[in-house]
């Protein structure tokens, strides 16, 4: 039975939070969306759903264990303990902006409002807080062991994905860099790279194949990709990364010969940036939290030495969850 000192419990900002904090009131906030010509209802509809669910969690916590709230904007400072028991209470987004700073933590992550949250990353619903708890508590709940990218600097900084990595740059402006990957090298100018691994290959790298099978169907007047956009996803434990070069422009000192690749263990993609400024490595949606990629730094991508212990229903446990 694992023994745990304490839940920590990640929650997020609702939109309608954000909207206080923008315009220092609940009443200014309304007036600039209905000014707008927007619906305000959605935003309070929304709030109301999270604020339920957010007690009704409470609610739930088992007596004689420590719990810890933390918000989502304090996780790149917070310390987490080794036998700590964490949970979210988000969409999908909140589990990948958790896990980057957990280690060997198991991760409960619970749905608060169904109706509005896909939770593809999120197996439990609140109202299943109590039972879950209780069997996560007792060591009840089997985990799946969820692939990480990471990225590594020559100054020895280290970035962790659970969906995917973005390096480029930090405006609209073409990225700059070197290439290696398998023995090939080049030169590229590009809107950036993105590094996928399992879990997010139902989000962004979907995405970049449905727009690159689209466009060659619609040039070539054939519908011959199709099955390509429609084979993008593969398992969350799936030992391996695909990265994905944007929009790489083809000139006198830049090449596109090394657009697409599978990242496998004991493999390493290499990129020199060759950005004065405003070059950049961020992962999973959050720019905010990055690591500077500008003129001499040497990054290598490559598979996570450690997984994420995301925590699934027992009668699942037998399943490839994706």
């Amino acid at each position: 039975m694992p023994a745990f000192d304490q839940i920590v419990v990640i929650t997020k900002k609702t939109a309608l939070d954000e909207l206080v904090e923008r315009f220092n009131s609940r009443d200014q906030a309304r007036f600039y969306v209905e000014h707008m010509g927007a619906s305000f209802s959605e935003y309070q509809a929304s709030h109301d759903a999270y604020q339920r669910a957010l007690e009704l969690l409470r609610r739930s916590l088992p007596g004689g264990v420590r719990a810890q709230f933390v918000e989502r904007q304090f996780l790149p400072t917070f310390l987490f303990g080794e036998s700590d028991l964490v949970a979210t209470l988000g969409p999908d987004g909140l589990v990948a902006n958790t896990a980057k700073y957990l280690k060997d933590q198991p991760l409960l992550a619970l749905n608060p409002d169904a109706r509005r949250v896909d939770g593809i990353l999120v197996p439990f619903s609140v109202e299943q807080a109590p039972e879950a708890f209780s069997a996560a508590l007792s060591g009840g709940l089997p985990a799946r062991g969820v692939t990480m990218a990471k990225a590594s600097l020559n100054d020895g900084q280290t970035l962790y994905a659970i969906n995917d990595l973005f390096i480029g740059p930090r405006s609209h402006v073409s990225a700059r860099y070197r290439i290696t990957f398998c023995g090939r090298s080049e030169d590229q100018s590009s809107s950036g790279l993105i590094v996928t691994t399992g879990a997010g290959s139902t989000g962004w790298f979907r995405s970049l194949l449905t727009g690159a099978a689209g466009l060659v169907d619609g040039f070539t007047k054939a519908r011959a990709n199709a099955p390509v956009s429609e084979g993008y996803r593969f398992d969350w434990e799936a030992d391996l990364l695909y990265f994905t070069v944007r929009e790489p422009f083809v000139s006198k000192t830049s090449k596109a010969g090394l657009v697409f690749g599978r990242i496998e263990p004991g493999r390493e993609l290499e990129l020199v940036s060759y950005m004065p400024q405003n070059g950049l490595i961020f992962s999973d949606g959050i720019e905010a939290d990055c690591l500077e990629f500008n003129s001499s730094a040497i990054a290598r991508i490559g598979l996570a030495e450690r997984k994420l212990n995301l925590l699934v229903p027992a009668r699942v446990a037998e399943l490839s969850y994706r």
